[in-house]
């Protein structure tokens, strides 16, 4: 039985340049910042004192207030973006077949913010004094569980934990339901909340955080030069995944279709990628094969492009290894340069941005690339927007354990 084509109705994205997938689209094409010095708490002892956070997000725009502390930040984020995506999709869903409607969210930490809250409120207060909401509020699992009970999605659901690739693996294995028929609609992606003392101060302890504290808007930088790593940001990337003839029956809005997904292990180390870009090479390249088109085919890729030195390097490598001399023709940014690295949220929030780009037939740039690197030697689309033609795009994830992944875009093309 032939696999069944799955497409993209709605991206609602709550992040670090807006509080919508139209606001986040803006100020990407303008290459604007959504970094700045951390207010989420007091950072003046860290090593790293910049991050990418949500700005004027008000959980009560989307929930009663007796639910806000129910909740972490991290599923009040992803309650955001799944409403604007079930919005933009138009999908109406008392009507719909809830049993056909399921939910696919991943975060790599979950509610670092209520674990610290009440670690403080047991040491102040003893035992007594924990939460008895304290473990729905910050288990990864809830972000899919309230977004499922807030549409009466009673369809498959389910949630990721793969660190930075969390989402995209969210992304992937939702398209795989579909293609299996075991729905007809996921909403799915990633969300994260980590700007919390332990989360910030856990990546600097490890060095992996850019300490450009006086100027953070330059600070995270992929493939230049003078990259010192990346940068911690927030929110939410959330996708209306459809099978087609479903979305089609209902004349639903569609940005982008779905057409391959690949995963990898790299077996190499703990939280440093293999030396030579094996485990993203062959993420790539599954991906491409599960999709059944060559190489060159591909006109863009949303890189991982964290602004660490190997990361980029080695998914430079990679990428000329699959791509062979068509590497030099490809454009690759990495949108992580102006939304800062949104962890366990990245590959939803990139996956949406991948889905207007091939919508509105324009690659984002990479901002603050001003410093050639000898190993990074691709075309990063530097500083400013390029509107051209792109009909297959790719979206990478890597993530701490050796664990990648891949998705494959299609524009969407009406017959």
């Amino acid at each position: 039985m032939a696999q069944r084509r799955v497409v993209i109705t709605g991206v609602g994205l709550v992040s670090p340049l807006g509080l919508t997938a139209g606001d986040t689209w803006e100020g990407l094409l303008t290459a604007r910042s959504g970094i700045a010095p951390i207010t989420l708490f007091d950072a003046a002892q860290f090593a790293s004192r910049i991050a990418a956070e949500v700005k004027q997000f008000d959980p009560l725009q989307f929930m009663d207030k007796k639910d806000v502390r129910k909740t972490g930040r991290f599923i009040q984020l992803a309650l955001a973006a799944a409403t604007e995506a079930v919005q933009a999709a138009r999908l109406e869903m008392p009507a719909e077949d809830a049993n056909r409607v399921g939910v696919y969210i991943g975060s790599g930490i979950g509610g670092f913010d209520v674990i610290e809250r009440e670690h403080q409120a047991l040491l102040e207060g003893g035992p007594r004094k924990i939460s008895p909401f304290f473990i729905p509020a910050s288990i990864v699992n809830l972000a899919a569980g309230q977004v499922s009970i807030r549409f009466n999605a009673r369809g498959p659901n389910s949630a990721t934990c793969t660190a930075c690739t969390s989402s995209a693996h969210a992304v992937g294995d939702a398209y795989r339901i579909l293609q299996r028929d075991e729905a007809d609609v996921m909403l799915a992606g990633g969300t994260e909340a980590a700007i919390t003392p332990m989360g910030v101060g856990g990546f600097a302890a490890m060095r992996a955080l850019s300490t450009r504290n006086d100027d953070p808007a330059h600070a995270s930088r992929p493939f230049d030069k003078t990259r010192d790593g990346f940068v911690v940001g927030e929110g939410a990337g959330i996708l209306m995944l459809e099978e087609l003839e479903h979305a089609c029956r209902r004349q639903a809005p569609i940005l982008a279709e779905i057409v391959g997904y690949g995963m990898s292990g790299d077996a190499f180390h703990i939280t440093m990628p293999s030396e030579n870009g094996d485990g993203a090479y062959r993420a790539m390249a599954n991906t491409l094969r599960s999709a059944g088109i060559r190489p060159e085919q591909v006109d863009y890729i949303n890189a991982h492009g964290t602004s660490t030195p190997y990361n980029d390097k080695f998914e430079t490598l990679a990428i000329k290894r699959l791509f062979g001399e068509h590497a030099r023709r490809l454009a690759v940014s990495s949108t992580k340069s102006m939304t800062g690295h949104l962890l366990g949220g990245a590959g939803g929030l990139e996956a949406g941005i991948l889905a207007l780009s091939l919508h509105h037939q324009i690659a984002p740039p990479t901002a603050n690339y001003e410093f050639p690197d000898p190993d990074c030697d691709l075309d990063y689309v530097p500083n400013q927007a390029r509107p051209m033609p792109i009909r297959y795009a790719l979206s990478n994830s890597f993530g701490f354990g050796g664990t990648n992944a891949a998705l494959l875009f299609r524009r969407w093309e009406a017959a």
